[in-house]
C-alpha cells in the first residue's frame, strides 16, 4: 500500500496540519497584549486544540499498537513501525510544548491581574482629600470606560464568531478521521473474507492432492515389476516407431 493510500499517512497529514495551525496561533498569542479579550479567547482556543490533537495522536498510537502485534498482516515491518512511533512521540512533544507555553502565559497573566487588584485596594485606602480629588476625575474615567466596554463588546462578538468557525473546522476534521476509521474497518473486513476464501481453496486443493497421491500409490502397488518392464518396453517401441515415421518418411 502506497503512502498516499495508507490511512496512517492520511490521518498523519491532517494531524500535522492541526499542529502547524496550533503553533501559528501560539505565536499570535505571544504577540497579543495582556489583559485583553483577544488573549483570553486565544488561550481558550489553544488549550482546546491541544486536547483535541492529543486525543487524535492517542488514537493513532492505539492503531499502531494493534498493527505491531502482526506487522506482516498489515504489510509493515519493524522499521516502518518504529518510524511511526517516533512521529507520534514527536507530535506529543510539539503539543506539550505549546500547552506548557500557554499555561505559563495564563499563570503570568493571573499574577499580573492579582497585582493590579492589590494596587486598586491600596488606592481605596487613600485619605479623604486624595479620594475627593480622584472623585472629580471619575466622570471622565467613566466615559472612557464606556467607550472601552463598547469596543471590547464588539471585539468579543468577532472573536466568538471566529471561534464558531474554527469549531466547525475542527468538527469537520473529526468527521474525516471517523470516515478514515470506517474505511480501515471495511478494508480489514474485505481482507478477512479474502483470506477465508483462500483458506477454503487451499483445503480443497490439499484434499484433491491427497486423493491423487492415494490413487497413484494404489496403481503402483497393483502393478508388478514385470508389468512395469513391459510398459517401459512398449513405450520405447512406440518412440522408435514415431522416430522412424518422422525422420525417414
Amino acid at each position: 500500500m502506497t503512502p498516499a493510500q495508507d490511512p496512517f499517512y492520511i490521518v498523519k497529514e491532517e494531524i500535522q496540519e492541526s499542529i502547524d495551525k496550533l503553533q501559528t496561533t501560539f505565536r499570535q498569542l505571544e504577540q497579543t497584549p495582556s489583559n485583553t479579550g483577544e488573549r483570553v479567547h486565544l488561550t481558550r482556543e489553544l488549550l482546546a486544540s491541544c486536547e483535541s490533537i492529543e486525543w487524535q495522536v492517542d488514537e493513532l498510537e492505539k492503531a499502531i499498537a494493534v498493527a505491531a502485534r502482526d506487522p506482516s498482516w498489515y504489510g509493515l515491518n519493524e522499521v516502518e513501525l518504529e518510524k511511526r512511533k517516533r512521529w507520534t512521540s514527536g507530535a506529543h512533544n510539539q503539543v506539550a510544548t505549546v500547552k506548557r507555553g500557554v499555561e505559563a502565559g495564563k499563570e503570568k497573566q493571573n499574577s499580573a491581574s492579582l497585582g493590579i487588584n492589590g494596587k486598586h485596594k491600596e488606592l481605596m485606602r487613600l485619605p479623604n482629600d486624595s479620594a475627593s480629588q480622584a472623585g472629580r476625575s471619575n466622570h471622565y474615567v467613566n466615559e472612557d470606560n464606556d467607550d472601552f466596554i463598547s469596543s471590547e463588546s464588539d471585539q468579543q462578538m468577532l472573536l466568538i464568531k471566529k471561534q464558531d468557525e474554527e469549531l466547525d473546522e475542527l468538527s469537520a476534521s473529526v468527521q474525516r478521521i471517523g470516515h478514515v476509521g470506517l474505511t480501515i474497518h471495511d478494508e480489514l473486513a474485505v481482507q478477512d473474507k479474502i483470506l477465508d476464501e483462500v483458506g477454503k481453496e487451499m483445503e480443497t486443493t490439499s484434499n484433491r492432492l491427497d486423493f491423487v497421491q492415494k490413487k497413484v500409490a494404489m496403481v503402483m502397488k497393483k502393478a508388478s515389476a514385470k508389468g512395469q518392464i513391459m510398459m517401459i518396453a512398449f513405450l520405447l517401441l512406440l518412440f522408435l516407431i514415431l522416430f522412424v515415421l518422422v525422420f525417414f518418411t
